[in-house]
């Protein structure tokens, strides 16, 4: 075993996660590598330290750039606000060290694009975190649909939804500022990574992007709201099926409504993340009174399930996705191969949310660029 000094950009709410993530990872995967927490950046040095002690790095960072320049920094992993995620790529990679970002890969296609070159250009393991593709239900049904389980599939329904934002009440905060923490820069790539990795690339779409509350409290009165509460688009495959995909801050009552439903030729899948070790299939044989959905507990036989746990039905839950994320990344620094998903899903992603954009200006289907 081999340690590796890890910088961790950020220490809120993703900043812990990834914390966690990696004291946990080389107990649960037993990695080749196993990580060193060797340095935390954050909003400013005082956050920075309390972090530190709180999640047990060895070193705060004045800021994100003395963290990455530094020698004892091996590896960086950014979970700080999206805005930031291009400079600190770029300056990782020059400076020789593989990056894992979070979600979206920057605040815009721009940022995308110079960073998957960044990336390329480096020739540096990286990846992005798509963390909820991750969990054994999701990959299980990854390996259905790659087995023509199914058969051939013609519809796709994908939808993320949450309400942390339905109440017109609630006072306005930073989500409610620039395009990019709207909701379509938020919740919207997380299931559109999904819809790619189920079914493909989308070759067209239309769109509808919308604020439903254009204003709430604020400080001084009443704040404008400058971006979306919630979009949908139709979409056409590359394979030919259609689909159908939604994303909502405001969906009252949905906490994380990371679900999709696929229809084929000779049976259907169900899943959602409100229930995320649960799969329900249905197959299209034996006797039509004898048909049905079968609900499928999620457990040993199921990808990246047993490391956790040995008890079927038993379940993982919200972190372990990260730690699974923390393997991975781990893994393709050590072997030097590329990991599913790279910044380039990350770039396909942003190409899809510039083309919703698109189309629900000018309220007409779009071709995706998937070059």
């Amino acid at each position: 075993m081999q340690e590796i000094g890890i910088g961790l950009v950020g220490g809120g709410y993703m900043g812990k996660a990834h914390a966690v993530a990696l004291t946990a990872v080389g107990a649960v995967f037993n990695t080749a590598l196993r990580p060193r927490l060797e340095m935390i950046a954050a909003s400013g040095p005082a956050s920075a330290e309390r972090y530190r002690a709180a999640f047990g790095f060895a070193r705060a960072a004045a800021d994100w750039r003395e963290l990455v320049a530094d020698p004892r920094v091996d590896a960086v992993v950014i979970a700080a606000p999206q805005a930031l995620h291009r400079a600190i790529a770029e300056a990782a990679f020059a400076a020789g060290k593989p990056v894992f970002c979070e979600k979206p890969l920057g605040a815009s296609l721009d940022d995308a694009m110079a960073m998957v070159m960044a990336a390329e250009n480096a020739g540096l393991p990286n990846m992005i975190g798509f963390n909820y593709a991750r969990t054994p239900a999701t990959q299980f049904v990854r390996q259905l649909l790659k087995e023509g389980a199914i058969g051939q599939v013609t519809w796709f329904r994908g939808e993320h939804t949450e309400d942390f934002l339905a109440d017109p009440a609630i006072p306005a905060n930073w989500r409610c500022e620039g395009r990019a923490n709207g909701c379509m820069g938020d919740l919207a790539p997380h299931m559109i990574n999904c819809a790619l990795a189920l079914m493909g690339d989308i070759s067209e779409l239309s769109a509808e992007i919308e604020t439903i509350h254009p204003t709430r409290p604020g400080p001084d009165g009443a704040a404008t709201v400058d971006n979306d509460d919630h979009g949908q688009m139709m979409v056409r495959f590359a394979s030919g099926a259609m689909g159908h995909l939604y994303f909502s801050r405001a969906a009252t009552g949905r906490k994380m409504g990371y679900a999709y439903e696929i229809h084929g030729t000779k049976g259907s899948i169900r899943f959602d993340q409100e229930d995320q070790n649960t799969v329900w299939l249905y197959r299209a044989d034996g006797p039509e009174a004898q048909r049905g959905f079968t609900k499928i507990l999620t457990g040993p036989s199921h990808p990246d399930y047993l490391p956790f746990c040995q008890g079927p039905g038993h379940g993982t839950g919200y972190q372990d996705q990260i730690i699974i994320e923390a393997r991975d990344f781990l893994h393709a620094i050590h072997t030097g191969q590329p990991v599913w998903p790279t910044f380039r899903d990350g770039l396909a992603v942003a190409r899809v949310i510039e083309t919703a954009f698109a189309s629900a200006r000018d309220r007409r289907w779009q071709p995706v660029n998937n070059d």
